[in-house]
């Protein structure tokens, strides 16, 4: 029987960075949490990304 434990995990944050002024295309920031307690649900993970985004002055990119 085969077992399957997670050991550990990392949440990542694509902030919107602007846009690069001499290309014209959009720029993105990316913060990466590592540790992520497992037992935290999506609602929890939610907020803290958006008081991540409120700290940073910055939206993120929910499409990613």
């Amino acid at each position: 029987m085969a077992v399957a434990q997670m050991m550990n995990s990392r949440m990542s944050l694509i902030l919107d960075n602007g846009i690069d002024e001499i290309l014209g295309k959009q720029l993105f920031k990316i913060k990466s949490f590592n540790n992520v307690k497992i037992a935290a649900t999506a609602d929890q993970l939610y907020s803290i990304a958006n008081i991540l985004k409120n700290k940073e002055g910055r939206e993120y990119n929910e499409e990613t």
